[in-house]
C-alpha cells in the first residue's frame, strides 16, 4: 500500500481547482461581519486512496478547500471582517495532518504538502497584517498537531474549558517528526511562550488544557461550554471591528480560470508555461497588459477578475502550484516577461494610489503572496531579459526573485530595458519582511536609494548592470552560447544541493516567523522525513497506530 500511494502521488496530475459552490470538508456560513468556517471532514474524502480522515484530520485536499474558502471570502465577501475557524464536530476541533496519509506518502509529497499548508497558514496572517480579514480560532474540542497550528496562525485562540479539550503539538513524542506547519516557531516567536514551558508542551502527548493553557499563553482565553457561543460572538465582533474591510460593498466573483493543459505545458491568457523535458527546465512567460487600466476606481471594480494585476496573480499562482505538484523533475524555471513594459506602470500607479480600497488591497495581497510562492519554491530560477521583454514595475519583481538574471546587450539596435516603479519598493515584501531590492542590496543601503532614484527610467543593459539590477549582460554574439551553457550547467547540478543553497541565499538579513518556517523548519523537517527514526521500517511515523514501539537509532547527529 505504501508503494501504491507513493507512486500514485508522484504520477497522477493534480490541479487546485475548486468551484466554491460547495465543499466536502468545510461548512461556511456568513452572518453580518463574521464568517464561520467549520471543519467537518468527510472520513472517506481523502485526496488519495489508502487512508481515512478520522477525527477531523486533514490531507492536501482538505487544505485546498480551506485555501479556496479564504480566497473567496477575501474577494467575494468584502463585508466580512472576521473569520471564525471552528469545528462542526462535538469535542474534536482538529487532529492535525492525517498520520496514515503521511506514513504512506512519498517524501516529495510530504514536503510539498507541508509547504502548501505553511503558505495557507501564512496567508491568514498576511490578511490580518494588511488590514484585511481577521481570524479567530474557536477551539471547541481536542486540538492536536496541525490543528493547533491552524489555530496558531489566527489572531486569537479561544479554547473551550470543558475539562477535556486540550491543545497539543505531539509530533516529537508520537511520530519522531516536527510539527510541519510552523508550530514550534509560532509558539515561541509569536505567542512568546517561555522556552522551558514550550519544551514541556512540545514533548507532551496529552497537551495542555484550561487555565494552564491560558497561563502558559498557548491560548488567549478560555470559556465554559455554558457561555461558549456568547464568548465566540464577542471575540469575533471585536476582531471584525479591527478590520479595514467595508461593511457595505459589492464583492468580486472568482470565476474559474481559463486554462489549457497539454503535453507542452500550461496555457493561460496572461501566463504561458512551456516544458523542455530533455534539458530539465520550464519557461514561465508572463505577458504585460494590452490595454490601459480603467480611468477610475469604479472601473477597476467593474473589471473584477479581468483586472490585469488580479488576473496575472491568479494565473501565475495556479501555474506555480501545478508545477510544484506535478513536475518535480523540471528543476529550473526560466522567467520571462513579454509585451510593452510601459503599459505595466499605469497599473502599478493604480495599485499605489488606491491601496486603501478594499479590492485593490486584496489584489496587492494576492500578488504579494504569489510572488512569495516563487521565493519559497524549491526550484532554481533564472530571468531572461531580451528584446520584447517587459520587466517593468510589478513584472520586474520576477527578475528580482530569480537566483540570477541574464540581460542581452545588443550592440546594434534597441535592446531590452528594465523599468522600476514605486511598487518595487513598497508593495511586495518577501517573507523576511524586506523588499527584493532591499534583500538584494543588504550590505549597501545606498544602492537601494540609487535604484529608487531611477524610478520610471528605461534602463538598458549597461545601466541595469551598473545599478546591480541584473547579473550578466552578454552581447548578441555570445548570447545564445552563454544562455545555453548557463541553463545546462544549472540543470546538471544536484537538485538537493541547489534546494539547500537557494533557500539559504534568497532570504538574506533579518529573520521573521515566516522566514524561519520556510528556512529553518523546512530544512530540518526535510531531513527528518527521510531519517529511519521517523520513516524506517521501525520508525515512529511508520508504526503509529499499530501498537508497536518505535526502534530509534540513539546516535545524535
Amino acid at each position: 500500500m505504501a508503494t501504491q500511494l507513493a507512486e500514485q502521488s508522484a504520477t497522477e496530475f493534480f490541479t487546485y481547482d475548486q468551484t466554491g459552490e460547495s465543499y466536502r470538508h468545510w461548512v461556511v456560513s456568513i452572518e453580518g461581519r463574521v464568517a464561520t468556517v467549520a471543519m467537518n471532514v468527510d472520513p472517506d474524502g481523502g485526496l488519495l486512496p489508502g487512508y481515512k480522515l478520522k477525527l477531523n484530520s486533514y490531507d492536501l485536499g482538505v487544505d485546498m478547500e480551506l485555501h479556496d474558502i479564504v480566497q473567496r471570502l477575501r474577494f467575494e465577501h468584502p463585508e466580512v471582517g472576521c473569520v471564525v475557524l471552528t469545528s462542526a464536530n462535538d469535542r474534536v476541533f482538529c487532529a492535525g495532518a492525517n498520520i496514515t496519509m503521511l506514513g504512506l506518502s512519498s517524501h516529495a509529497w510530504k514536503v510539498n504538502f507541508c509547504k502548501f499548508t505553511n503558505e495557507t497558514r501564512n496567508g491568514l496572517e498576511d490578511s490580518s497584517r494588511s488590514g484585511s480579514l481577521k481570524f479567530l480560532a474557536a477551539v471547541n474540542g481536542t486540538c492536536a498537531g496541525g490543528g493547533y497550528e491552524v489555530a496558531l496562525a489566527c489572531d486569537e485562540i479561544l479554547l473551550v474549558d470543558d475539562r477535556s479539550s486540550a491543545v497539543s503539538l505531539p509530533e516529537v513524542p508520537l511520530l519522531a517528526v516536527l510539527p510541519g506547519t510552523g508550530g514550534l516557531t509560532r509558539v515561541v516567536d509569536k505567542r512568546k511562550v517561555r522556552k522551558d514551558l514550550a519544551d514541556v508542551f512540545c514533548t507532551s502527548e496529552e497537551g495542555v488544557r484550561g487555565e494552564r493553557a491560558k497561563a502558559w499563553n498557548l491560548v488567549d482565553d478560555i470559556a465554559p461550554k455554558g457561555r461558549w457561543t456568547e464568548a465566540v460572538a464577542e471575540r469575533a465582533a471585536a476582531l471584525a471591528a479591527k478590520s479595514k474591510r467595508p461593511q457595505a460593498a459589492t464583492g468580486v466573483k472568482l470565476t474559474p480560470l481559463a486554462r489549457a493543459i497539454d503535453a507542452d505545458g500550461y496555457h493561460y491568457d496572461h501566463v504561458d508555461v512551456t516544458f523542455d523535458r530533455a534539458r530539465g527546465f520550464v519557461t514561465i512567460t508572463v505577458r504585460a497588459p494590452m490595454d490601459a487600466p480603467p480611468a477610475d476606481l469604479a472601473g477597476v471594480h467593474a473589471q473584477g477578475v479581468e483586472f490585469w494585476p488580479l488576473a496575472v496573480a491568479r494565473q501565475l499562482d495556479d501555474a506555480i502550484l501545478l508545477l510544484r505538484t506535478n513536475e518535480p523533475e523540471l528543476g529550473l524555471w526560466v522567467l520571462k516577461a513579454t509585451g510593452d513594459g510601459a503599459k505595466v506602470l499605469p497599473y502599478d500607479n493604480v495599485l499605489l494610489a488606491h491601496q486603501d480600497d478594499w479590492f485593490v488591497r486584496e489584489v496587492i495581497g494576492m500578488l504579494r503572496r504569489t510572488l512569495s510562492r516563487l521565493d519559497v519554491s524549491s526550484r532554481s530560477m533564472y530571468a531572461v531579459i531580451e528584446p520584447g521583454s517587459a520587466f517593468a514595475g510589478t513584472l520586474a519583481e520576477l527578475a528580482f526573485a530569480a537566483d540570477r538574471s541574464y540581460m542581452l546587450d545588443l550592440v546594434d539596435g534597441e535592446g531590452p530595458s528594465i523599468v522600476l516603479s514605486q511598487a518595487n519598493f513598497e508593495l511586495f515584501p518577501m517573507c523576511n519582511d524586506l523588499g527584493r531590492l532591499q534583500s538584494r542590496f543588504l550590505g549597501d543601503p545606498a544602492a537601494v536609494e540609487r535604484a529608487a532614484a531611477l524610478i520610471g527610467k528605461s534602463l538598458g543593459s549597461a545601466e541595469a548592470l551598473a545599478a546591480g539590477l541584473v547579473t550578466f549582460t552578454p552581447d548578441d554574439i555570445d548570447w545564445d552560447d552563454e544562455l545555453r551553457l548557463a541553463l545546462d550547467e544549472r540543470a546538471g547540478l544536484s537538485p538537493d544541493a541547489c534546494t539547500g543553497m537557494e533557500a539559504s541565499l534568497r532570504f538574506a538579513g533579518q529573520e521573521t516567523v515566516w522566514s524561519k518556517v520556510f528556512g529553518r523548519l523546512s530544512a530540518w523537517q526535510n531531513w527528518i522525513f527521510i531519517r529511519p527514526n521517523a520513516v524506517g521500517d521501525g520508525g515512529a511515523l511508520k508504526l503509529f497506530g499499530t501498537g508497536k514501539r518505535a526502534e530509534f537509532d540513539r546516535r545524535r547527529v
